[in-house]
């Protein structure tokens, strides 16, 4: 009882009239009047005995980061509604390490059946590797949310060091400090997962080792600004608009963009409970489908104005639109006499693009996930030689697929196989997922 008390911060906002749509969000704080959307509500279709939900309820939690959009505006916009899910409910996480325990115990519980997570956590979930006592939770990927939109933010007490892009510049300074007693402090929203992983690869291809060189911390997103403010760090890896804000507030730069590092990369899941998604296939296609029209939505340009004043609202991410737009615009100030960017492609992207499809979950992406996992140690080398098994238990991109012949996705934005070919990252390495192996022997800073 004591642990279900301690986590029933989901609770209810209130109940979603049928000609207005309510966030139903962890912090009790209903958003503002959408009344300002430029864009029509989506109207329901007309649902058939093949595509009628087996429930209108689910609980999806989310974090207040651009990766999250999709979520929001599926319920913001009705999607969500449009198929079915007429009670859907999107709920403001406190942290990663909560939405993980929320996930675990279920709605049933007072937590969440699934929602927006950072890989490979469903992973890690599904084989207890970071639940209480290593129980297993399965759990199923379902769609990627987006790519880009990440940053590497380091404090203005920094500038002039040659933080950049290109760590080798600061390598001597960086290893310098160590060598002082002064480690260089840097965080990241949750180990060993994407924006550990970002700022790891960022240091290594500079010859900075992460595990040796520097102090690596944990620190929800959303308190990154105020603990460079105090002083705390020195840089920090999350997702927009937390770089962006650090700007706005002087206190920061931003040294590297994740759209720079490693363009179109995988960034963050939809992933849900496995026995959610067994008891509720055609809920869940629903879901994606919603998910699918939200992301198609959010990709446009000419909708990234009113995106920003959705997500801005207190309910959601708490931050001014006008710092929003320009990052969803890939617009950066980066700061410390770099150039600026003003680059569309840049900006968080959530449909498609030059690489295809973003929504679709290639199980060529989780297999670099899960090959960086063991890069770091994070995971047993076996597990290489297990992935193949594991990847086709977590990742149902047949059911991707599933929901996008039902909402009549064109064939050409639906993938035909499960790999996205070759990966390129910016300092020349390259990911094959035909042999990780290769990749892993490349790299010069590892632990495995």
């Amino acid at each position: 009882m004591n642990q279900f008390n301690r986590r029933k911060f989901l609770i209810t906002a209130g109940m979603a009239a049928s000609s207005s749509i309510f966030l139903k969000g962890c912090l009790g704080n209903p958003p503002e009047s959408i009344s300002t959307s430029t864009t029509a509500i989506a109207k329901p279709i007309k649902l058939t005995p093949e595509t009628t939900p087996e429930t209108t309820q689910v609980k999806l939690g989310f974090t207040p980061i651009f990766e999250s959009a999709p979520l929001i505006i599926a319920k913001e916009k009705g999607f969500f509604a449009k198929y079915g899910m007429t009670d859907a409910e999107v709920s403001k996480q406190a942290n990663w390490g909560s939405a993980r325990d929320n996930v675990e115990i279920g709605s049933a519980g007072g937590g969440i059946d699934g929602g927006q997570w950072q890989m490979p956590m469903p992973y890690l979930i599904s084989e207890g590797l970071i639940t209480k006592n290593g129980i297993k939770v399965p759990m199923y990927v379902l769609a990627m949310l987006n790519t880009q939109g990440n940053g590497i933010a380091i404090a203005k007490s920094q500038m002039g060091k040659n933080i950049s892009l290109d760590m080798s510049k600061a390598k001597d300074y960086i290893q310098g400090l160590q060598k002082e007693g002064k480690k260089f402090r840097a965080a990241y929203t949750f180990p060993k997962v994407n924006q550990d992983f970002w700022i790891r690869y960022w240091l290594a291809a500079g010859g900075i080792d992460p595990d040796k060189d520097i102090s690596l911390l944990t620190v929800p997103a959303a308190q990154t600004v105020a603990n460079m403010k105090t002083g705390t760090m020195e840089g920090f890896s999350t997702g927009d608009p937390w770089p962006g804000r650090l700007i706005k507030d002087d206190i920061g730069f931003v040294a590297a963009l994740t759209a720079q590092i490693w363009p179109s990369h995988p960034e963050e899941y939809l992933g849900m409970r496995a026995d959610w998604v067994d008891k509720n296939p055609k809920a869940t296609k629903a879901i994606l489908k919603a998910v699918m029209d939200a992301q198609q939505w959010c990709d446009k340009p000419e909708n990234r104005k009113e995106l920003a004043q959705i997500v801005a609202k207190a309910s959601y991410f708490n931050v001014p639109a006008a710092t929003l737009e320009p990052m969803f615009m890939g617009k950066y100030v980066m700061g410390d006499g770099q150039p600026d960017i003003d680059d569309f492609n840049m900006a968080v992207r959530y449909w498609k693009t030059d690489r295809g499809s973003v929504s679709y979950p290639y199980k060529s992406l989780d297999l670099w996930f899960l090959t960086e996992s063991v890069r770091w140690g994070f995971l047993p080398k076996t597990y290489l030689e297990t992935s193949k098994n594991l990847i086709d238990k977590v990742n149902r991109s047949d059911l991707w697929k599933e929901a996008a012949k039902e909402a009549a996705i064109p064939a050409t934005d639906i993938p035909t196989g499960d790999s996205r070919g070759v990966e390129k990252f910016f300092d020349g390495k390259v990911f094959d997922p035909e042999n990780p192996k290769a990749y892993l022997d490349s790299l010069a800073i590892k632990k495995v």
